[in-house]
């Protein structure tokens, strides 16, 4: 499993082929690293890619054509070795495609590619998704980053189209016992656009914002005031700390697609924010993570 490297005067990451998983983003002028760094206690990964769906299936069982196949929570793709298709000064570009393996799961031929460009003290993290294949294609996809944080002091900032969202936001409920989205609903105050992070905040798991209620998230630093913005153009995203574990560490995810809804039973091509691409199309998506 191999590691690679990209860094300029203000960053520095660290891609692996495995999953094509952003490992690393440090600040080059103080060496701080912002990534979690995938400590199985509280949780095994770093910013693993969520593909072919986002969350869970109803019963772990989704329908193509009548046809039922099993997935785990979050698809396979952050699972597997990427091939790595390009590497220059500022750029690494990572691809997998189907295999025999894979078919068994999710029964559509495809290719993803995942881009990491460095501009500045900003990584642009892309997602292209082909289907070279006669039939239609239905998927999800999702990005799911953790960051070092103090989940007892740091703040998050919500913005939408430069200003702060003021008031409240909407959060969806997870069901815990399946993964699936209940009917719940909760408010998530904002004071100026700022919600304090607390480990309680994640008592019900995730919250999932949809409806585009902001298009940046930046988690604010209590002990020196550093600031990291995911921005992002998307129908949902996530925001996630492991229930009742005091970790530290908060992920802030964009998603294009969302677990189903508990006792969903209609077919992929139903799932609510799944994408549809024809034979032969490909589907662009990306958001930026910037140290301010």
């Amino acid at each position: 499993m191999a590691e690679h490297i990209l860094k300029n005067s203000f960053i520095a990451i660290k891609v692996s082929d495995h999953g094509a998983e952003l490992k690393s983003l440090v600040k080059a002028d103080s060496g701080k690293e912002f990534m979690w760094q995938a400590d199985a206690k509280y949780w095994g990964r770093t910013a693993p890619v969520l593909f072919p769906i986002v969350g869970s299936v109803w019963n772990g069982e989704y329908k193509v054509n009548g046809v039922s196949y099993k997935l785990s929570q979050h698809g396979f793709a952050r699972d597997m070795d990427f091939s790595l298709i390009k590497e220059a000064e500022d750029e690494l570009v990572f691809e997998l495609k189907d295999n025999e393996e894979s078919l068994k799961k999710f029964p559509f031929k495809f290719s993803l590619k995942i881009g990491y460009k460095l501009v500045g003290s900003k990584v642009t993290v892309s997602y292209t998704v082909s289907n070279p294949d006669d039939k239609e294609m239905y998927f999800s996809i999702g990005a799911h980053p953790a960051f070092n944080c103090d989940i007892n002091k740091d703040e998050l900032l919500f913005e939408k189209d430069g200003a702060a969202v003021s008031g409240s936001l909407k959060s969806n409920v997870i069901d815990m016992s399946c993964g699936c989205l209940s009917d719940k609903q909760i408010d998530v105050e904002t004071a100026e656009g700022i919600v304090k992070l607390t480990p309680g905040l994640f008592d019900g798991d995730a919250l999932i914002f949809e409806d585009r209620q902001a298009d940046a998230v930046t988690l604010v630093s209590a002990a020196d005031g550093d600031k990291l913005r995911v921005t992002c153009d998307v129908p949902l995203f996530g925001v996630w700390s492991p229930v009742k574990k005091n970790a530290p560490f908060v992920c802030i995810e964009p998603w294009n697609g969302r677990c189903d809804r508990v006792g969903f039973e209609g077919g992929i091509e139903n799932r609510e924010y799944g994408n549809k691409l024809a034979a032969g199309e490909s589907f662009d998506t990306s958001f930026e993570i910037e140290i301010l």
